[in-house]
């Protein structure tokens, strides 16, 4: 049977669907492109955010007539909104035939033949305390980056996040299981890996950190490059900044959520640091690393948040001088601590003014970082055309800054020396050395 696998999310679940590919491969099930061509469908999706589960409800809607054409056999939801809405879903959704939580996924294929043998529904939402999936070998995609999902979970219960509930708490994987899949991604030729997390710097097994980890990765040889994402701030070790600092195969970017500048509304989130905290931790990172670039994750309009505190966020966004930052208006998620325990009092017009306000702060700052970068020389990693021109290639510094060149002579994969010669708010313009 042919199966259309649709993901949206983070990379987690990026990675997870490389793993449902390769579990049901291996009981003979065949990918395909669309979900025209698919006898059963998969939408394996993201909580985190109000804006991804809508996307699911208009995209099932989507495949309504399909699926009661029986065109589609099997439709099912995989993930963070399976997990979090099972009961919803099963219950106004008639048309789904699956619904399975991140903890599943080796049930796929009993789930498939149940709906197609015995009709009725397949749901399955236990979360496990020992999941890791290190004995599957994900089915990636060609490309010149591989995930790796070096634990699941988390525990840090920031009172905005469902993440907690939709996919347990933290459990690592062994340090040598990492190892192995690495080495076998360089085999199959990748230049760069991502380690993930949804806490990745909380990573433990066998007497094993994130810094002694990320020590052990330039030990692979033939990888090129290694980053990693998303750390916590109050996991950041000062050790892990000096093996970064050693290893030039660990890339000098590191994406450092802030979530909010205010002492009350960080408190408020559970985020355990203060703003001041916060600073420290920057200096200290840009002591060690110099050059480092610094991404982050801002939230405004969270609970109880006044203008006071949305100055200091400002504040705090104007001190660091982020290279770039996802910015987002806060949303209330089902089951989370701040759904009990917050009314989500700010209005979503004050919500839209921060953005707005906060984004074109950050763009002056991104503008004003990349053109300090003209005239400076960086290699790139080419990972395919630039989406304005087909003529010209689109890849990452180990800056994490794009960039944008000729050369005609090149492909994805290459890693290139280019002269920086102008620079936007988001891209880097150069030209080939």
């Amino acid at each position: 049977m042919k199966v259309f696998l649709e993901t949206y999310g983070c990379q987690m679940n990026e990675y997870d669907s490389e793993l449902v590919r390769a579990i049901l491969s291996k009981h003979n099930y065949e990918f395909c492109a669309t979900a025209d061509e698919a006898e059963v469908v998969f939408l394996n999706t993201c909580a985190v955010r109000e804006g991804a589960q809508q996307k699911i409800y208009h995209r099932l809607n989507d495949l309504k007539n399909r699926r009661q054409s029986g065109k589609i056999r099997v439709l099912g939801i995989l993930g963070c909104v399976a997990q979090s809405l099972r009961k919803e879903l099963s219950e106004t959704i008639p048309l789904l035939d699956i619904v399975a939580g991140p903890d599943s996924y080796k049930k796929l294929p009993e789930l498939i033949n149940t709906v197609l043998q015995q009709g009725g529904q397949g749901f399955e939402f236990s979360l496990s305390e020992y999941e890791t999936y290190d004995d599957i070998v994900p089915a990636r995609v060609a490309g010149v980056n591989a995930w790796i999902a070096i634990m699941r979970g988390c525990n840090n219960f920031c009172t905005f996040c469902v993440v907690p509930y939709t996919r347990g708490r933290e459990r690592s994987r062994s340090p040598h299981s990492i190892v192995a899949e690495a080495r076998k991604i360089v085999s199959e030729g990748f230049p760069q890996i991502t380690l993930l997390g949804q806490n990745v710097n909380s990573y433990q097994c066998d007497g094993k950190d994130f810094a002694d980890l990320m020590e052990m990765m330039p030990d692979v040889a033939g990888l090129r490059r290694v980053r990693f994402t998303s750390p916590h701030p109050k996991d950041f070790s000062r050790r892990l900044l000096h093996v970064m600092a050693a290893h030039p195969e660990l890339c000098k970017h590191i994406h450092l959520p802030l979530q909010a500048g205010s002492d009350h509304i960080l408190e408020r989130m559970n985020r355990t640091y203060t703003k001041q905290d916060f600073l420290t931790l920057v200096a200290e990172i840009r002591q060690v690393l110099p050059q480092v670039s610094l991404t982050t994750d801002i939230i405004c309009g969270f609970c109880g948040e006044s203008e006071e505190d949305f100055a200091h966020t400002l504040d705090v966004v104007e001190k660091v001088g982020f290279d770039s930052a996802f910015i987002f208006k806060y949303s209330v998620r089902p089951h989370t601590i701040a759904a009990r325990k917050y009314p989500d009092d700010v209005p979503d017009e004050v919500k839209t003014g921060r953005v707005m306000r906060l984004n074109e702060l950050q763009r002056n700052i991104s503008r004003q970082r990349n053109e300090a970068e003209i005239g400076k020389t960086f290699e790139v990693l080419i990972e395919g055309p630039s989406k304005k021109s087909p003529h010209e290639w689109y890849g990452l510094t180990e800056y994490n800054k794009g960039t944008v060149f000729s050369a005609p002579d090149k492909k994805p994969g290459d890693f290139v020396q280019v002269n920086v010669t102008a620079a936007g708010t988001h891209t880097l313009l150069g030209r080939l050395v």
